[in-house]
């Protein structure tokens, strides 16, 4: 069976973080590990608090997979810290890790800025060269470019500049109204559209955690880059239109939508 590691944040919740990447990777078929950044008290209506991974801890946990389990896919989320963010480029080079998914968690759905102008500085020095692909959502790669995104060519010139100023495989997330349903991968000079479902559920918490494990759970089996974010896509058309109700907020997805839950 092949093996993917986690290294992100908990949602208390469920629908996003640890938890939705443990949830996606068991559903597409990988054996899930984790390494915990930070514990979040949250639920569908936002963030209580949060109680971060010390340094040490953190290599600890890393070291631990490592050593043990060998991962044939990492998938990085929230990392909201200068020193965990070397921790983690330092061991997965020490480690020589290979198919790994950066999701640049830098800015929320609503447009919230996550982390320090230090940490997105460390994250595109330390971990961006060490992916197989990053997967920014648009408030994101419009940090990373510079410039403002709102059409579908102002999108395909973000995610090549981006591609090229850190030299990795992009793929440049839908949303915000623009191209809702709608992904663009940009990698090797050449740019792809993965056309995605429109599902009419406002029920969209983790949906960024949950196609980042997606693709990095295809790549831990061998698929390329282009058939891990289609497989990805579909999975995640599946979560959304399975149509789960839960919380008081914008709730999660049903990650196990294939699941009869009989045995």
């Amino acid at each position: 069976m092949k093996t993917a590691l986690t290294i992100a944040g908990s949602d208390s919740s469920g629908g996003a973080g640890i938890q939705a990447d443990i949830k996606t990777m068991t559903a597409n078929g990988v054996y899930a590990m984790s390494a915990v950044t930070a514990l979040t008290a949250q639920n569908t209506t936002g963030v209580k608090s949060i109680l971060e991974s010390t340094p040490k801890f953190l290599k600890d946990q890393l070291d631990c997979v490592f050593t043990d389990i060998f991962p044939d896919a990492v998938k990085t989320g929230m990392v909201s810290s200068v020193p965990l963010i070397k921790v983690i480029a330092d061991r997965l080079k020490f480690y020589n890790a290979k198919n790994i998914v950066i999701d640049p968690v830098m800015v929320s759905t609503s447009g919230f800025k996550l982390i320090s102008d230090d940490a997105v500085k460390t994250l595109c020095e330390e971990l961006f060269p060490l992916a197989t692909v990053i997967t920014p959502n648009i408030p994101e790669a419009e940090i990373l470019c510079g410039k403002k995104i709102s059409s579908e060519e102002q999108m395909e010139e973000a995610a090549k500049s981006i591609s090229e100023k850190f030299n990795v495989a992009v793929l440049l997330k839908g949303g915000h109204n623009l191209n809702d349903a709608n992904d663009l991968l940009f990698q090797a000079g050449k740019a792809k559209w993965f056309k995605g479902k429109k599902i009419n559920n406002s029920n969209t918490h983790g949906t960024g955690c949950t196609l980042s494990s997606a693709i990095a759970s295809n790549l831990a089996k061998g698929k390329s880059l282009e058939i891990s974010v289609e497989k990805a896509k579909d999975y995640i058309s599946g979560c959304l239109g399975a149509m789960l109700d839960l919380g008081k907020g914008s709730g999660p997805m049903n990650h196990a939508f294939k699941i009869n839950g009989e045995y």
